[in-house]
């Protein structure tokens, strides 16, 4: 398929844009100058605006580091032949270098990049005979050290990003041998739960027609013996669905802990873990309820914070979400979809759903714990 053209990589947003506006001094310093070399640096202006492109494409790639050595040689030549304050854009090529993984080329370009914006200060010395005035030297020299630190800082977060995304690797291929590992057990569940007992009434039933016409009294023991046989394997096959359908409270919990980090909003779990008692039908409603609340706190609130506690006593649970974003508009008066649907969940089972501004917004959830036996799940 043909892709489409791209000025800068677009994984990267509207970053590599921002710098741009840093190419009208380089632009304001060449008008001060004339012929041939005001020429000249106009070009390699524009041959440093296309090494900038470039890098962003070739970033661990082949290439990488010829284009970033056409950049290190356009500031030496600005700094060196026409005005120190070109040394400025090393600011560019510092941000390339702590893309490298490789300590020694790490290194090495850091290296590079220390000579090239400190050699032509040493020149510019010995040349015009005369040190620096301190108040050139407050104005370059905080500059240049924050330039030749800033590297470090990029590579640090290129490591974490590269963590960040080795470790969602690992959750899927953890998350897809969850999935097999299921697929298993419910393929051996199946088994062992209908393969008997339908061998069993293939048996019977054939007894039965053998039976019919000899001893029909047996026959009909027989029959009657096949539907309580096929009304308990009918209630198997329903507790087999109802297990492979219900989410658990805890399993949740962890669910809405990856979203949350995702967003890059922090969590606290304050509350009770042990959620044993209450029934499957129960914690699958009140999963999707906290899933939900966990959806609108990533999409609507703009928190950087996000907390969930859960405590169960003898007669009920109650569930409070809490998050330190914009909160609820006065004029939401009513409950938009997401909420509307919690609470037509919550109704199922007598729940009760309950929202409000704190500091944020905090969305309560109270269900009435009630053991109902013989009830359907």
């Amino acid at each position: 398929m043909k892709q489409s053209f791209s000025i800068f990589p677009r994984k990267y947003g509207f970053f590599p844009y921002v710098f741009l506006v840093y190419f009208g001094f380089p632009i304001y310093y060449l008008t001060k100058e004339t012929g041939m070399k005001q020429l000249f640096g106009y070009g390699m202006v524009l041959l440093f605006l296309v090494s900038y492109r470039q890098l962003y494409f070739l970033i661990e790639k082949k290439g990488f580091s010829y284009w970033l050595a056409v950049q290190l040689g356009i500031v030496f030549i600005f700094t060196m032949f026409y005005n120190l304050n070109h040394v400025f854009l090393g600011f560019f090529t510092a941000n390339f270098i702590g893309w490298y993984r490789d300590k020694k080329v790490f290194r090495r370009g850091l290296i590079s990049l220390a000579f090239v914006t400190m050699f032509p200060f040493i020149v510019h010395v010995v040349r015009t005979e005369k040190f620096f005035t301190p108040s050139e030297l407050l104005f370059f020299v905080p500059f240049l050290i924050i330039m030749l630190i800033s590297p470090f800082g990029i590579r640090s977060l290129s490591r974490r990003m590269e963590l960040e995304q080795e470790l969602d690797r690992a959750n899927q291929r953890i998350e897809e041998l969850v999935k097999r590992e299921e697929r298993v057990r419910i393929a051996r569940d199946l088994h062992d739960t209908l393969g008997h007992t339908l061998s069993l009434l293939t048996l019977k039933s054939q007894l039965v027609q053998r039976l019919i016409a000899v001893d029909s009294d047996r026959a009909r023991n027989e029959a009657k013996e096949m539907e309580v046989t096929s009304r308990a394997a009918l209630k198997q096959v329903r507790e087999l669905v109802t297990d492979m359908r219900a989410i658990t409270i805890l399993e949740e919990l962890l669910e809405i802990q990856q979203i949350l980090r995702a967003a890059g909003i922090t969590y606290q779990y304050d509350g009770d873990i042990d959620f044993s008692r209450i029934p499957p039908f129960t914690q699958n409603m009140i999963s999707m309820c906290m899933k939900e609340a966990a959806t609108n706190v990533v999409k609507h609130s703009r928190a950087s914070h996000c907390s969930i506690s859960i405590h169960l006593s003898a007669e009920k649970l109650k569930a409070v979400i809490r998050d330190d974003g914009m909160g609820i508009p006065p004029k939401n008066t009513q409950f938009g979809n997401g909420l509307k649907g919690i609470e037509e969940r919550l109704a199922l089972i007598d729940g009760t759903l309950m929202l409000r501004n704190q500091n944020g917004a905090v969305l309560e959830i109270v269900v009435p714990i009630i053991k109902k036996e013989g009830a359907a799940v």
